[in-house]
Order: C-alpha cells, then structure tokens, then sequence
C-alpha cells in the first residue's frame, strides 16, 4: 500500500536547486535523502495495524490482565463527570510537570455560565535543575513556598481555598485525591517520590509552609484537565489529547469494564498513558534508525517509545539527528556541521514549527539555521522544511492512529455503530504547529469513518481544566448532599420497620375484635386451603376491568388443566344497567360452555369479583361501590351473586351453580395452596396490593364458630389511614396523595403499589431539578405531566442487565434531557422508592407471619406465601428485599414465596373445588 502523505521528494524529484555548479553536495545526495526521509513514511496498512494493536492493549489493561504485560496501563482518574455549565467559584491550581522545568500556580474563577469566565492570574516559577533531580521533599516544598508566594500577592483569606493539583505524570490513582506516583518523565528525577502519594507529599509541604489552609481536592494529569477544559456548548467532551512535551490520552470509559474498580454503574475518565505504547515492540516496523538514536540519548533508553515519536521534546531532537547526518555526508551546509548542530537539544520545537510553515519564508529557516552557528546554502533551507515536515507528518499520523483506538473503543463500550463526539486538544504541538491538527483530523476520518469527531481547542487545560475538575467535584459533592437528604427519609432502619410490624399487629387485633382499625380484617368464608385430593370440572369467571375471563379448570390427578376465553365488555353496557351487564356475562358463559362442549352442564362456578365488596358468606358478596370505569346502575349495594343467579334464571335452559365469591388475593393464596399445602398468605402487589391469611376462627369475631380456620382478607391498602403511618410520610407522598382520586385513603398502597410509586419518583425528580441537582436545574413540562413515570419504568432502571446509555434511552424517552450523572442520581431515586416499598410490604408480611406463628403456639413456623402482581414479579429486586426484610423481622418464621399463576383463575376454581370437597364431607 502507498504511504500516505506528502512527505519528503518524490520519484525523480532532485533535492532543491541542486547539485549545482560549483556545489560540494556528492552525487548520490538525492538517494541519501530519499533514504532518510522514507524511512519516516508511514502505510495505512501499518497505521490500522498500529490502531489494533493499541485498542487490544486498552482491553488487556482495562481487564486487568498481567500476562502478557500491557504496555499501557489505562489509569482510572477517579473522575465521573464532565462539566455541565453551571460550575462556579474560586479555586486555587498548581501546575507541576505540564510545561517541562516550571511550575505554575492560578486563581480561576469560573462564572456558573456557559462560555463565560474572568481570565486567571497566575505566575510561573522556574525550576532549578538541581531542584528537577534531587530529593523529592526539596521539589514539593519548593511547589508550597511558591503557592504561598503566589497567594500573598492576592486578596484572599487564608483558610478553606480548594485547589487542584495538576501532576503531569504517570500515576496510579486511588481516588480524586489520591496518587501514587508510578515513573518520573519530561527531565524529572527527585529520589523518594516513586511510589508515594503525591497528594500527601503536597499537603505535608503546605502544612510545613504554614501560611495558609489549602484542602487539596483532586490531583489532575493535564490530559484530563484538557478534556475538561473545554466549553460545554462544544459538546460532550469526552477525550482529552495532549501533545506537549510529552503526549497522552484520556477519555471517559464504561466504570463496569474497569476492573481496577468496583463499580458498575457510571462512567469514569481514564488515563491511558499511551507514551509507553511500543515497549514492547509494536512499534518496531515504523521506527527509524533516528528514533534508536535518540532512544540511546534519552534519559530513559527502551521506554516511553511513542511518546519519543510524538511528543514536543523529541520532534526537534529527531529533526536535529536527520539535518546533522545530512550534513555529516555532506548534503547539508557544505558537509560543515556546527557544534550546536551536534548537540542534543539544538532544534526545539518552536523551531520545527516555524521552519515548516511555508508562511514563514527561506529567510526565516536560514536565520534560525543561522544562529545554530550554520552557513546554509541556497537549497537547504528547503531540505531542512521537507526534513521537518517528514518529522512532524508521521507524527500526526500516528496520534491519528492511537486516537483512532480510542474513539473504536468508545464504539465498543457503548455499543453504538456511529459516533458523535468532541476531542478536547492541548498542548503545545497543537498551539505552533497548525498543520498538525489538519493531518490529524484527516487521518482520524480516513481510519474511523463512522465517527464523527470534533476537535475543539482545550481552555487552558492545566489551569482552568483542572479548577473545573475541583468544581466538578464539589458540585458532585454538594449535589450528594442534597440527594442523600431527600432521600433519606426512603431509607428505612430495622427499627422503622419493627415499629410498622408493630402497627400492624395492633390493627390486625383491632379489626379482627371489630373494633376501630384502619385494616378492615373481613371474612372470606374460606376456611381451607387445597390439600391435594381435590378433583374435578368447574367454572371461573374473572371480572375486573373491561375484559373479563371464563375459564375452564380441570382439577384432576395429574395436575390442573385450565382452558380460557377473554370477552370484552363495551362501555356501554358497563356504564348501561345492572340487568344489561350481568346479562352479557351469562350470555358469554353459555358461549363459552358451548365452544368446550358443556351445554346443559351444571358445574360448580367461582366468581372472582374484583370490586369493593363487602362478604356475607362464601357465595354472597354485596358491591360497595363500582371503580374502574364501571357504572352500571342498580347494583351497588346488592349481592352480586343474586345479580348474577337471577340473569341465569332470565336466560331460560341454562344451568349454573355459583358457589363462591372470590377476592383476587385469596384466589393467589389458593392458587398456590394447591401446589404447596403450607401456603397460608395471600399476597398481591401490582397496580394495587393487598393481603390475606388463615387465621383461627375463634379469633374473628361475627362469625360463628370456635374451631377451625377463616381466610381473612386484610384489605392492608388501608393501613395507616388512622395517622399510623405518618412518621414514614414524605412530602412526595403527601402530593401524589393530594392529587389522587381518595385523598387520606389507602395511604399503605399508596406507598407500595405500582400504581403510586412511578409518581413518588415524579415528584422527587421535580423537587431535585428545583435545587439545580438534576437536569442542570432547568425544568421540563414532560416531568411535570401527570403519570409520565410508569412504574414499569422503575423496573426497567432497576435491571442489573441494562448499561447507563439504556437508562438514559427510556429516560430520554420521556423527553428529559440528561447527562451520565443525571441518569445516575434517577437510578439512586428509583432504588431508594422502591426499596422503601418492598420493606414496607415485607414488614406486613413480618406481621402476618408472626400471627400466625402465635396463634398456633410454635417456636418456629414453616409457611408459604403465595404471590401475585407485576410490581412483585416484573421489578428485578423487589421480591428479594421483601423476602430480606422478612427474614430480619420474623427469624423464627421460614417463609417460603410462591408466585401465583392465574390467581383470579385458577384460584377461583380451587375455592369452589376446596368447598365442593368440604361440603361432600359435612354430608358424608
């Protein structure tokens, strides 16, 4: 493949204006020139394989492999957000390493307002060389004299000023404000650092200044203060690329794919010191006898290979080395080489620059070579331009292509087949060395074509870059604050939960003696529940919303069989008479029966009736009031079971026997019972939630009896109702409480159901956005609308299987725009409701539990609890803290939970089985 670019001469191209007459260059210059300069060249297929092999050392290094041992080591920064805008305040900054042998220390002060700031002061302070080498305590107490230096010579108190530490070195971080330094680079060499924290050794220094009190709150390498120096409204900026002195990289990686944390949620910038790529040999096809020259040279022989082929301190080096071996052979300068030419060090980078722009002119390069103590001829101040241009364009080429790894990884991570992204660039490559830029940005097109990729100038990444990390980190802190204070009232200590349990153990009492109870403790007239030699053909019919079941069950040896129809019921004649409605659900059962072959079959119905109603006996049920949309006139008030005998009686030749009225609770309990005989609690928690067990007859009072067990239906949604619950109430459920449709009511589901909890979270999102902690403080009419919360979305957060870039996709959904943090903090919100809704509900069952226990007299009680609802099975954690709280609030009860299948069905049916079988042995 052609190598890409214009470098140096091209075939049958002599070097300029030679040889001349009169010239001492020798005849073969042309091919010693070509000879030098090709060997900078670089093919694509040499920058893909170099793209390859860089993204498979950022995987090895994320994973943690050791063997092979990466040579990157993709450092977690302990950063977790880039800014958003509203940042402000005054932060100190000390800048150690990002400018070679100096140190710089600033006063930002960021405004809270996108694209707007006051310029920093600061001061730049010389390092002595001896200072660069020697023990490491001289080199940071000489950073704290000159941050006392600096601040003397502003109007500042002297205590809590936060400063950020800009330490351009390779280093392991352990958190925003710890650093251990790995290896010294760019010159430095101070004995005793290698290894230590340097944020310490920072802070031990200050304290032995003494002047003032400066808490250090994060330690920055200038790649990520470049990444965060740039202006919001560019984008999201992701990427940080320096090529200064030295060169590196960061970006913001998935935390879940950095093993080094335990993290699984968020994201996190990552250092990818990818100076050291290429120790290993991956580099060796594109290094040049130049590059080994100068490796031998360096203060570090063998390491740090693609930094000494990109960075700011090797490109003059390499020039320097290319013209001096030109001019050896006498190619250059008439075969006079200068001293200073043969000195390490001649060519800086500034020189390079400047000679390559053509902007610049010939006599530009020739007083630059000039003052090197050069006499350049005619030709060479153009062989020196293609010399630096050769140098400078594989550079660019190769940052292309290791920025070209980064952003497929981004891909990776993200999952995303195209990708729009902003690279903040810095250093001082980029600031004299325009063309750099250019090359860069075509090369990255050329490797990674389906990223789309802007490139924005980094604000003054060393200094304003890293005041914004600080501020980041203390908005990120202030924010936690306000989080963990709205949200503390969601999170429940056991004792909250015991004094619940408690509560409802007293209510219980109270409603089963019928006295004043916010639990209303009905009989349900079950008094058995499946015990396996149940057998036969019988009918449900479900009703509960504007489609209704009938159902067949078969209840045989082998296992229940179930056949089952849905109608729907049009609103007219849910909304017409009680004449019309109960007759369009006989008219559906005889359709029913003769589909399945069953006319002039008399079986034994259940009927499960979910509708406020109030229990006379196991076949008489009187409608309280219709919900859900029904209205049908002449029937609250009256036995829905004689409604419905007398539209059998209407429609002639039809024979039903309607044995029981069933609650959707029981119907779980019992649906279950017929597969664990130990089940003896009800429990749904859905749209709704409620709860029943087997309580001792002579326990209930108005019903006769003194022997044996009555299904009690708890009808727990009302729990509280009586003030109980107050001290738990938040504000949130107070305003989704006021908004609904039975204010003061039900305040227990109002606190646990599906219904309710999606609306908890609405709330909460709106009261955190007032305080600016979410969606930088700007409000959204969508979170404003009612109901725009599901709580199907709750369970979708939740999910352990869902990335942070699905959060933020149902999120998005809604119409609310949000960043990674954004979307973190709606995570924590949703948790923190949801958990507080399982516990309660775990709570009552505690109760429930222990009654039961109690009433029989037993150390231990082995129980089932049978379970329906979409909130309980669709929610990814719910069943596991409800079972958790259990456990802690009832050790001496082993609770077992079942989901139901079919309750209002099948449950329905093992009723009207339990009491067939029941009814044959009081006969017998």
């Amino acid at each position: 493949m052609d190598s890409i670019g214009p470098i140096g001469l091209q075939q049958g191209e002599r070097p300029p204006g030679g040889p001349q007459e009169g010239s001492s260059c020798p005849p073969d210059s042309f091919e010693l020139v070509q000879e030098c300069l090709q060997q900078f060249k670089v093919t694509e297929a040499q920058l893909r394989q170099i793209q390859a092999s860089l993204l498979a050392s950022m995987e090895q290094a994320l994973k943690g492999q050791a063997s092979p041992a990466p040579t990157i080591r993709m450092l977690p920064t302990y950063v977790g957000s880039t800014p958003h805008g509203t940042e402000q305040g005054d932060f100190v900054v000390l800048e150690l390493g990002a400018t070679g042998a100096s140190l710089r220390v600033l006063w930002v002060t960021l405004m809270g307002i996108e694209g707007h700031w006051i310029e920093p002061w600061s001061k730049e302070f010389a390092i002595p060389q001896e200072v660069m080498l020697g023990p490491g305590q001289q080199l940071f107490d000489f950073a704290a004299r000159c941050l006392s230096e600096f601040l003397d010579e502003i109007p500042v108190g002297s205590q809590g000023l936060k400063l950020g530490f800009n330490f351009s070195f390779p280093c392991h971080q352990t958190g925003l404000d710890k650093s251990t330094l790995i290896s010294w680079t760019k010159g430095f060499r101070c004995s005793g650092v290698e290894g230590q924290d340097v944020v310490q050794l920072l802070r031990d220094s200050i304290k032995r200044q003494g002047a003032y009190g400066i808490d250090v709150v994060a330690v920055v390498n200038d790649t990520v203060g470049t990444m965060m120096g740039c202006e919001p409204a560019a984008g999201p900026c992701e990427v940080g690329l320096v090529v200064d002195t030295g060169t590196n990289a960061c970006y913001m990686e998935e935390a879940r794919h950095v093993s080094a944390l335990d993290e699984d949620r968020g994201r996190v910038c990552v250092s990818i010191e990818w100076g050291s790529f290429g120790d290993d040999g991956a580099l060796r096809p594109v290094l040049t006898t130049f590059d080994y020259a100068l490796d031998q040279e360096s203060l570090n022989p063998g390491t740090q290979r693609f930094e000494k082929m990109i960075g700011g301190l090797y490109l003059g080096e390499l020039v320097r080395l290319v013209v001096a071996h030109l001019a050896q052979h006498g190619v250059l300068f008439s075969g006079c080489p200068s001293p200073a030419l043969l000195s390490p060090g001649a060519f800086l980078l500034e020189h390079v620059a400047e000679m390559e722009d053509p902007l610049a002119g010939a006599a530009r390069v020739h007083a630059i070579l000039r003052n090197l103590g050069l006499s350049p001829g005619p030709s060479d101040a153009e062989l020196v331009r293609h010399v630096c241009a050769a140098v400078c364009t594989r550079a660019a080429q190769l940052c292309a292509a290791a920025l070209a790894a980064v952003l497929a990884r981004l891909q990776q991570s993200r999952e995303q087949q195209s990708l729009q992204i902003t690279v903040a660039t810095g250093g001082r490559v980029f600031e004299r060395h325009p063309r750099f830029l250019n090359i860069l940005q075509e090369m990255v097109k050329l490797l990674v074509p389906e990223c789309e990729v802007s490139f924005t100038r980094s604000v003054d990444g060393g200094g304003r870059g890293v005041a914004m990390v600080t501020a980041v980190a203390a908005r990120l802190a202030a924010h936690r604050r306000l989080l963990e204070e709205t949200l503390a009232p969601f999170r429940l200590t056991l004792k909250q939960l015991a004094a619940v349990q408690a509560q409802m153990r007293e209510a219980m009492a109270k409603g089963l003696r019928g006295e004043a109870s916010s639990l209303r403790m009905l009989p349900t007239y079950v008094r058995a529940t499946p015990d396996g030699s149940e057998r036969g053909d019988f009918l449900a019919l479900d009703l509960g919303g504007t489609n209704f079941r009938v159902l067949l069950v078969r209840v045989a040896t082998g296992g229940v069989q179930i056949t089952n129809q849905v109608y729907s019921i049009p609103e007219h004649v849910a909304q017409g008479s009680g004449h019309q409605l109960f007759d369009h659900i006989v008219d559906c059962i005889v359709d029913f029966q003769q589909k399945q072959g069953l006319s002039g079959q008399s079986l034994p119905l259940g009927f499960t009736f979910s509708f406020p109603c109030r229990q006379l006996g196991l076949d008489q049920g009187i409608l309280l009031n219709w919900t859900k949309g029904f209205n049908a006139s002449d029937c609250e008030g009256k036995d829905v079971v004689c409604l419905l005998r007398e539209a059998i009686q209407r429609r002639q030749a039809v024979e039903l026997n309607v044995v029981a009225i069933v609650n959707d609770t029981v119907g779980t309990m019992m649906s279950c019972g017929y597969e664990d005989p130990r089940c003896e609690v009800g429990l749904i928690v859905g749209t709704g939630t409620n709860a029943c067990y087997m309580e001792e007859l002579q326990n209930v009072a108005g019903v006769a009896g003194d022997s044996g067990h009555m299904c009690i239906n708890m009808e727990w949604g009302a729990f509280g109702d009586d003030g109980s619950l107050g001290v738990l109430s938040t504000c949130f459920d107070a305003s989704v409480d006021l908004a609904s449709i039975n204010p003061g009511k039900q305040r227990f589901e109002k606190m646990i159901s599906g219904m309710y909890l999606g609306e908890i979270v609405r709330h909460i999102l709106l009261h955190l956005t007032s305080l600016g902690v979410l969606f930088r403080g700007q409000q959204t009419p969508r979170l404003q609308t009612r109901n725009i919360f599901k709580t199907k979305f709750l369970s979708e957060i939740e999910s352990d299987s869902l990335a942070l870039r699905q959060v933020r996709a149902i999120l998005e959904d809604l119409g609310l725009p949000l960043t990674s943090d954004d979307a973190l903090m709606v995570l924590e919100v949703c948790q923190a409701v949801s958990q507080r809704a399982a516990q309660l509900c775990g709570a009552g069952v505690a109760a429930v539990v222990e009654k039961i226990r109690e009433n029989r007299s037993l150390d231990e009680l082995t129980v089932s609890v049978g379970v329906d609802g979409t909130l309980y099975k669709l929610h990814p954690h719910f069943s596991s803290l409800v079972a958790a709280t259990v456990r802690d609030l009832a050790p001496r009860c082993a609770v077992t939970f079942l989901q139901s299948e079919d309750g209002s069905g099948k449950g329905a049916a093992l009723v009207t089985a339990v009491a067939c079988r029941l009814a044959q042995r009081a006969h017998v």
